[in-house]
């Protein structure tokens, strides 16, 4: 099964692609460029910004790292509306936890009210909140995630063209 060369996402059918790169969404397709950019620079560059990066403060709460990308995951519905969505952010593992915490609890509360897609889609989402607060998936504490790298990437290519 393929993956989105920006954000990670698995792409069950069609996305977007790009070159040899491939996008779950139009919004992820629009970094391909700075993908394109990132994949230029200089090995060591990377290896040496990434690792200050993954072992700084949180950007979110200022907390001791490992930072890296974590994603929290909702859904909800209201009669025959079902919404679900990921959210990655570059933070500590600890903010991580909580906006998983959050998202799982607004699922639990809101998730269960549409049909059909309500009552199959949250126990799912719950399901990845609850295997990112356990540890069972996500980044590891040890090394920065390929999501993470990709980020970072991109960041830097976007610093060294000024934007």
């Amino acid at each position: 099964m393929a993956s989105c060369d920006c954000c990670g996402t698995r792409i069950l059918f069609g996305g977007v692609k790009l070159d040899d790169l491939r996008f779950c969404n139009a919004k992820c397709a629009e970094q391909g460029y700075w993908i394109q950019r990132g994949d230029a620079i200089p090995e060591g560059e990377v290896q040496e910004r990434l690792r200050s990066l993954h072992q700084g403060q949180c950007p979110r709460c200022a907390g001791p790292g490992p930072v890296d990308v974590h994603t929290s995951h909702r859904v909800y519905s209201a009669l025959a509306f079902t919404a679900w969505s990921s959210h990655p952010e570059i933070c500590c593992r600890s903010c991580g936890r909580w906006k998983q915490l959050k998202h799982g609890a607004f699922s639990l509360a809101l998730g269960w009210w549409g049909f059909p897609f309500g009552f199959l889609l949250t126990p799912v989402q719950l399901t990845r909140n609850f295997t990112g607060l356990v540890g069972l998936s996500g980044p590891k504490d040890d090394a920065p995630s390929p999501t993470f790298r990709r980020a970072v990437q991109v960041a830097m290519a976007k610093q060294r063209a000024g934007g």
